[in-house]
């Protein structure tokens, strides 16, 4: 029986549901919950508080309903403190105490040593988890560059160490990533994937805020913070008056927003569900990887690029590792500013044919990424596809 456990990064099921189950790590879960190679599951919630969680109670917001079934169940540890505490020594007995409570959580609920796989560097760090068949972590980004984590920079590197030296298996979204970690035991690239069910059909009707906005369109979509390039936006909506640019996203920094809102055509819009979101990608001309160039953009594997092409569109993006070989629809430049000089280039291309766009679908879905992890998880052999061309594989 291959019993599993799970365990989220910095945030819990509740969260992943209110925000519509669409990051990395919640399609992971989506098929974990119905895989048949897992027997046993248990989902862990990084710590919380206990009065935060009585409070909430007495206020009466319940938590998101979890689909439990016999052996299958969701467990949250719980502390005082709300926070994980920055101080390398702290962090480690955090750990300590977390691996015990999910410990006894898969005992109660019947799980024979399990194999977890979680998406926290903490985690996988600081959590003895001698206990379990094997350990996999789960990197979708590397979490040294993100500046919203930037205080527990130190303790990450700290947790990048411990999992390289124990030898954990390491599945990360980018070679950068697994050449930062460094890991002495199995790794594997599994880059981003879509969702098949999101992009099959005709190509749905556009929303009422995008039928306003003339074409030509090139969309960016993504939270709107230091990642996004402002400057090379505006040096590419200068060049090209006639072209409408729309920044579809969660405003992160206003800063960001605040340097290109004044832009005549760019267009500034709020996040929306998947099934608009859907439908803008795909009424759409172009679509855009406007990144800065900085250690974070380089270890990244875009969710955003294969959503994009899994839409038909052609791609504009800065010329990153992780985005290279992807297509021949993905357009590379040095920089935002030198979109302009490919624009007409990208726009020539079209949507792309319908069987070639569901064949792009089909070989990037996330079932078939998850399959590698589990592969990784289960310890069954395979070629690490970058690793074992430069001859890093540690399979």
């Amino acid at each position: 029986m291959n019993d599993f456990v799970f365990t989220f990064t910095f945030e819990t099921y509740d969260d992943a549901v209110q925000r519509g189950m669409n990051r990395p790590p919640d399609r992971l879960l989506l098929t974990l919950l119905d895989h048949p190679r897992v027997d046993g599951l248990l989902v862990a919630n990084p710590h919380r508080s206990i009065v935060k969680r009585v409070v909430k109670k007495l206020l009466g917001r319940g938590d998101a309903s979890f689909p439990r079934r016999d052996r299958v169940d969701l467990h949250t540890p719980l502390r005082l403190r709300g926070s994980d505490p920055v101080g390398i020594p702290q962090l480690r007995a955090a750990g300590q105490d977390y691996d015990a409570s999910v410990r006894r959580a898969a005992s109660r609920l019947g799980l024979r040593t399990p194999h977890v796989i979680t998406a926290s560097p903490l985690v996988a760090g600081f959590a003895p988890l001698d206990w379990a068949a094997s350990v996999t972590y789960y990197a979708r980004d590397d979490w040294t560059e993100l500046p919203a984590r930037e205080p527990w920079w130190p303790g990450i590197r700290a947790a990048y160490e411990e999992i390289a030296e124990r030898g954990a298996s390491v599945a990360a979204v980018s070679q950068q990533i697994i050449d930062r970690i460094q890991p002495k035991g199995p790794s594997r690239v599994v880059p981003n994937g879509v969702e098949p069910s999101e992009w099959e059909g005709p190509t749905p009707p556009e929303p009422d805020w995008l039928a306003s906005i003339p074409h030509p369109r090139a969309l960016y979509v993504g939270t709107l913070d230091s990642r996004l390039d402002t400057d090379g936006l505006r040096a590419l909506a200068d060049a090209r008056p006639d072209l409408q640019i729309v920044l579809l996203g969660v405003v992160g920094e206003e800063k960001s927003v605040a340097a290109v809102a004044s832009v005549p055509n760019i267009h500034v819009r709020p996040p929306v569900g998947r099934e608009p979101l859907v439908a803008a990608i795909r009424n759409s001309d172009v679509c855009m990887v406007a990144h800065n160039r900085t250690r974070l953009t380089e270890a990244m594997s875009p969710l955003k690029i294969y959503e994009y092409l899994a839409g038909g569109a052609p791609v504009l993006s800065i010329d990153l590792g992780p985005v290279r070989g992807i297509s021949e629809r993905v357009l590379l430049t040095p920089d935002v500013a030198a979109f302009a000089a490919r624009i007409d280039e990208a726009l020539a291309l079209g949507p792309a044919q319908e069987e070639e766009r569901l064949r792009f679908v089909a070989e990037n879905s996330w079932r078939a990424r998850h399959e590698q992890i589990l592969d990784l998880a289960l310890g069954v052999r395979a070629e690490s596809n970058t690793s074992a061309r430069e001859g890093r594989t540690h399979e």
